[in-house]
C-alpha cells in the first residue's frame, strides 16, 4: 500500500483535522525510524498513517482502540503486515509487551510526534526552532504535553539513542511541516 492510498483510506474515516495531523506526523517519524534502522520506511510510514483509524469511530473508547482498527483494516483488504501492529499499538490493551522494531518505533513515534508539535507550537508554530535540547528539556517536564506517554517514548531506547531519534523525529516532522500547519 502507497501513501495516497493509505490517506484516503485513512480519510474515509477521520474527519478532525487535528487526528489528520497526529497522523500524517506519527507516519512521518515512523519513517525517519525505518530508514535509520535498515527497515522498510513506506511501510512503517504506512502502518504510521493509519495507527488510529478507528479512533472516531469508536468515540476514543480506548478498550476498542486498535482491536476495531484491525477490523477495519481486514474489511477493506489490508494484510497482517500493516493492520496487526496498528492492532497492537494501543498499550491501555497490550501493556508495554512490545518486541518487534516496527511495534517499539510505533509507540515511540506515536507519543514522540506529539511531544514535538506541542514544542513548535509554544515556539508560534516554528518547528525550526525546535531542537533536540528543547524537546529533551519537555520531555523531563511531565505537565507539558501530557499526553504524550514519556514511557512509550522510552522504548526506544533499546534501538536508537534518544538524542538520534529526537533529531530523526524533528527532521522528519520538518519536512511535513507545512501539512501540519506549522512553519
Amino acid at each position: 500500500m502507497e501513501k495516497t492510498e493509505a490517506l484516503i483510506l485513512l480519510k474515509q474515516h477521520i474527519t478532525s483535522p487535528s487526528l489528520l495531523g497526529h497522523c500524517l506526523s506519527t507516519a512521518a517519524v515512523m519513517k525517519g525510524l525505518a530508514t535509520e534502522l535498515g527497515e522498510d520506511a513506506v511501510l512503517w510510514e504506512t502502518i504510521g498513517i493509519l495507527h488510529d483509524i478507528d479512533f472516531e469511530e469508536i468515540h476514543e473508547d480506548m478498550e476498542k482502540h486498535g482491536i476495531i482498527g484491525y477490523e477495519m483494516l481486514w474489511v477493506a483488504g489490508v494484510g497482517d503486515e500493516i493492520a496487526l501492529p496498528i492492532k497492537r499499538h494501543n498499550h491501555m490493551i497490550f501493556g508495554s509487551d512490545y518486541t518487534t522494531p516496527v511495534e517499539i518505533c510505533l509507540q515511540v513515534a506515536d507519543s514522540v510526534s506529539g511531544l514535538i508539535v506541542a514544542c513548535a507550537r509554544v515556539k508560534g508554530g516554528n518547528i525550526t526552532d525546535v531542537s533536540v535540547k528543547t524537546v529533551t528539556k519537555k520531555y523531563k517536564t511531565p505537565s507539558f504535553a501530557a499526553g504524550c506517554d514519556r514511557s512509550r517514548i522510552a522504548l526506544g531506547d533499546a534501538l536508537i539513542p534518544r538524542e538520534r531519534m529526537y533529531e530523526i523525529a524533528i527532521t522528519e516532522i520538518t519536512a511535513i511541516k507545512d501539512e501540519l500547519g506549522l512553519n
